[in-house]
């Protein structure tokens, strides 16, 4: 729950605004460049509200505030914001827009940050408030910022060469094919935004934002394949300052606002999905001719060439010893009691970083025991941690960022003995991993016409689970990367979505959350591949796992897995023991095979 501390940065926020003449206030989890995850400086509902999730929004009026989350974090801002100063509003159910409109009264005066939200947002807030006679006003300087005495500064840390062995294709060549791109849309220039995109085009990476090995910088990429990075300079070492070549030109980041003014009359393609309302509001009282595109590294970005996925092999595998580990160390110590889930994740990440090359971890660990694991998106920490207890359920969804690959894998263990039920949703949630594991598909497919395979054995008991199945995940970038993505279709609307591509890396990842009591999730991350088919008369693609750690056997009902599943398991688990053993010790080996021995096949009373 909050503490009081939160009611007077509230009530300091909301003096702030009325000595700037304003009625409310929209504060998002967003920085300049719409990233998932942000720097510390720019978290801003953080310090406001106490919140601690990953996405979502406040706003704030003389009177009345709101935070706004999705079924993610239902539970968590309850914990952590207090109903006493703020209403609790489920999205999509409802919106901000929704708010307002129900709470503003004629001629208030609302402001947003024009650097932290995307310019329709912008617009439908804006139309939204006409209706009631309100206005939003877009303001030179965040009032967060005026009274957050102790706000971190963005951080200093260096910009790095990814090197070209690594990232399989030269930062030159990247900006030939956007510069061809741009020509043959007729367009002169594009602006790059998104964190990610940038470090993959220029082949830099950087330790900007916890997790995601990104650095702030804004970039404009031009027709003759030339480019402008607009990045703080210290931060530009002399080791980049060459890699970047004459080709590029070094900008303070602060002159990035004064260079899309200088874009008079370009023509320029800008994605709405990633670049903010204020790049919109320069380049158009410039006079610049806006084209909406998607920003052209993201294609691209997400289909990974042959050095990308090789690396990602070799880092799958790192990662895979220290995961098996981790599920050794856990069945032995975990029944002893006395283990808690902070201390559980403490265990996973000494176990990686042994490696000796862990960056990051790629995400916080999930690090759920009991009906914590009933939360898909829970994030332990002290007020939450629970206590690992036999007879229960333990989930843990983890990564690590390696110079190499970035990994994203989830294991559902039972301390002590499972019940027959969840031995039972744990099968069928296996069953629905290995329908997607195994599916074979046309090219043209998207994401949203897959979902059902993994969902349709719990959907025969009448159960489902509430997030995504697949997301798309980066080559030491982004663990959460679009445009792929497995999933229901978005509106109904499945034919927008990005067909898969081959090379493409996705997460499957299915389970099963009884409130209250257990929550089951299987992960593995997948790539994109041609399969050939004899006689096929379509060009057919399928999936090869490159995730490889033990699956937990005690959970699973033999009878219950058809032979073709049972053969799955059995030749997965066979793989886990041909490619981690080389990297274990004796002792650990021989609990690697013994996790991995073949699934008891035997006829048994299927689980209640």
């Amino acid at each position: 729950m909050s503490t009081p501390d939160h009611a007077d940065r509230l009530a300091r926020l909301r003096a702030e605004l009325a000595r700037r003449g304003l009625d409310g206030f929209v504060v998002p989890i967003s920085d300049e460049h719409m990233s998932e995850y942000v720097g510390a400086y720019a978290q801003r509902m953080a310090w406001l509200t106490g919140f601690g999730g990953s996405a979502g929004t406040a706003a704030v009026l003389p009177a009345k505030a709101a935070v706004f989350v999705d079924g993610r974090y239902t539970v968590q801002v309850r914990d952590q914001v207090d109903g006493a100063l703020y209403d609790y509003v489920g999205v999509p159910q409802s919106s901000v827009a929704e708010w307002l409109g129900a709470n503003v009264s004629a001629g208030q005066k609302i402001g947003y940050d024009p650097w932290l939200h995307g310019i329709d947002w912008a617009r439908g807030l804006a139309a939204a408030l006409t209706a009631k006679g309100a206005s939003l006003i877009a303001i030179d300087s965040n009032p967060i910022d005026a009274v957050w005495d102790d706000q971190p500064a963005p951080s200093a840390a260096p910009i790095a060469v990814y090197d070209t062995e690594q990232a399989g294709q030269s930062a030159a060549d990247k900006r030939g094919v956007i510069a061809d791109w741009l020509k043959a849309q007729g367009l002169d220039t594009t602006v790059m935004t998104a964190l990610d995109s940038i470090a993959w085009t220029f082949n830099i990476r950087g330790e900007d934002v916890s997790h995601t090995p990104v650095g702030l910088a804004f970039a404009l990429l031009h027709d003759d394949a030339t480019a402008d990075l607009f990045v703080a300079p210290e931060k530009i070492t002399d080791a980049v300052r060459a890699h970047l070549g004459n080709s590029v030109r070094i900008h303070d980041r602060t002159a990035f606002e004064p260079a899309l003014a200088a874009l008079a009359g370009k023509r320029v393609a800008v994605d709405p999905d990633r670049a903010v309302a204020a790049i919109f509001t320069a380049l158009e009282g410039a006079g610049a001719k806006i084209a909406r595109h998607r920003d052209p590294a993201v294609l691209p970005k997400a289909i990974k060439n042959s050095a990308e996925l090789a690396g990602t092999r070799a880092a799958h595998v790192r990662d895979g010893v220290a995961v098996a580990r981790f599920l050794k160390w856990m069945e032995e110590v975990a029944p002893q009691g006395g283990l808690d889930e902070l201390g559980a994740a403490e265990k996973l990440r000494a176990f990686r970083d042994e490696s000796g090359v862990l960056k990051d971890l790629s995400f916080d660990t999930i690090s759920a025991a009991g009906p914590n694991g009933a939360l898909p998106h829970y994030k332990v920490d002290e007020t939450t941690n629970r206590a690992i207890e036999t007879g229960t359920l333990y989930l843990v969804d983890s990564g690590g960022q390696y110079a190499d690959g970035t990994t994203d894998i989830t294991r559902t263990i039972a301390i002590g003995e499972p019940s027959a039920e969840m031995r039972r949703r744990f099968t069928q949630v296996l069953k629905g991993h290995i329908a997607l594991a195994t599916a074979r598909f046309p090219k043209g497919t998207r994401g949203s016409q897959l979902d059902i395979l993994a969902r349709q054995y719990l959907w025969a008991d009448g159960v489902d689970y509430a997030h995504g199945t697949g997301h798309g995940v980066g080559a030491y970038l982004a663990v959460h990367e679009g445009p792929q993505r497995i999933a229901k279709p978005a509106g109904g609307q499945a034919g927008t979505e990005e067909p898969l591509h081959a090379g493409m890396i996705l997460s499957n990842e299915p389970g099963y959350y009884k409130a209250g009591h257990f929550g089951i999730r299987i992960e593995n991350l997948v790539v994109v591949e041609p399969v050939r088919i004899e006689g096929a008369e379509e060009d057919m693609l399928g999936f090869e796992t490159i995730t490889f750690a033990p699956i937990a056997r005690n959970l699973i009902v033999g009878a219950m897995l058809s032979p073709a599943e049972a053969d799955w398991l059995d030749t997965y688990h066979a793989e886990v023991v041909e490619k981690l053993s080389p990297g274990m010790v004796a002792a650990d080996r021989e609990w690697l095979a013994a996790a991995c021995a073949p699934i008891d096949r035997g006829v048994a009373a299927l689980a209640a």
